[in-house]
Parts: C-alpha cells; structure tokens; sequence
C-alpha cells in the first residue's frame, strides 16, 4: 500500500502523482490543506509540506518525503519505465532542467500567479496585487520563450524521450493553465509538447481536479486545446 499525501495544485505533488501513474504503481491519494498545519501531516514532515508518500508495499514501512527525494525514490525502487535518460551526461540535463522548473520557475512565475490568484483566495491573504500578477506572467513568456528554443532541437525538453524533466515542467504549467494565465497561441511549440505530455494517461488525472469555488480554464481539460 502506498498513500500519497497531496494538495491538488501542489506542482511538487503533481509531478509524484504522475509519476506513481507513469509506472503503473498503485497507490491511494491523502488530501492535504498544508498551511492549516495539521498534526497528522506534520507527525510525517516536520516542514509541514506535500508530497509526503508513505508506501507500506513489500513490508515496513518508509516515509518518503520531498519531490526530488520521492521521484529517485520511485526510480529505483521501480524502475521500469524508466523515467531519466540513459546515458550520465543525459541524466544530469534532466535534473538541471527539474531543478530549473522547481526553483527558477516556481519562484519567478508560481511564487507570483499561484501566490496571488489562487493561494491568496484559499488561504484568507487578502485580494490579489494586480502588480504582482503582471510580473509573474512577463516571467512566464520569458520561460516559454525559453523552453520553445529547447524544444527546436528535441522531442522532449531535456532530449529525444520523455523524462522527469517533461513532467516537471508540465507539473508546473499545469497549475498556471488550471488558472488560464498561459499564452498558448504564442508558443506554438511548446503547445504542441504540453499537448503530447497531456494526452498520457498518466497525467489525465490532473485534468479532473477541481478546487471548490476556483474553476479552471475553459481549455484546461481539452486533450485538444
């Protein structure tokens, strides 16, 4: 058994929830609200964040918790599909290139369209600050524009296969399209990646999720835009 503890615009939870999906590794989903600080989740992480997994599968009992942690984790507990490439120098292009989603653009787009459309609403912060808004989309062009180059010369954003690297940047996308903020129609390549990487299975899950009072975008669900 193996239960994921999540929230559902988590980019970090999404990117593990895809993967578990990505190998076909059963497990059960543990909704989280991690600013209400609960004595449950914190009894697992002591920071208080998701994704925490907690797999009791094959005996014992593990505590995984963190997104890059969880994801080697899964790795090389289950390793087929493998979901980094083959080769060492392949292999650390696609960690610099989750490490770029889970720092750079989580603190230059999510820290400022998630912060104040979303996390703000939910939370009771008070109403968003229009200011801060524009910047985290004139932040956003400035990584589409960046991955649209990576992709003139792959399939996938860190080489010719899907890798953590593509679930990671669509983790992230995901939670900015959730709120209709992505310029699709100016990036017509990497619309045409993120329509790939949404039509997998494995990441139609995060198509169905719904947060009360907070709808998505009209195309959000679309396998078609």
């Amino acid at each position: 058994m193996r239960v994921l503890h999540f929230w559902p615009l988590d980019p970090f939870s999404r990117q593990v929830r895809v993967a578990l999906d990505e190998k076909s590794l059963k497990h059960q989903l543990q909704l989280e609200t991690p600013w209400e600080h609960a004595d449950d989740l914190l009894s697992l992480n002591p920071a208080g964040t998701t994704p925490v997994l907690v797999d009791e599968s094959g005996g014992g009992r593990r505590v995984i918790i963190e997104t890059r942690a969880i994801l080697e984790y899964l790795e090389e507990t289950s390793p087929s599909p493998c979901l980094l490439p083959g080769g060492p120098a392949d292999r650390a292009e696609a960690r610099r290139l989750m490490d770029w989603f889970d720092r750079k653009f989580d603190g230059e787009v999510n820290a400022y369209l998630l912060h104040e459309k979303l996390e703000k609403r939910v939370q009771g912060l008070g109403s968003p600050d229009p200011a801060a808004i524009r910047q985290g989309r004139e932040h956003l062009r400035w990584h589409l524009d960046h991955m649209a180059w990576l992709l003139e010369s792959r399939d996938g954003l860190a080489g010719p296969r899907y890798t953590l690297a593509d679930i990671a940047a669509a983790a992230h996308l995901s939670c900015v399209d959730y709120l209709g903020d992505v310029p699709w129609d100016e990036f017509e390549p990497v619309k045409q990646w993120y329509l790939r990487v949404k039509c997998r299975p494995a990441f139609r899950g995060l198509l169905t999720d719904k947060l009360p009072g907070t709808q998505p975008s009209e195309h959000y669900a679309d396998l078609d835009f």
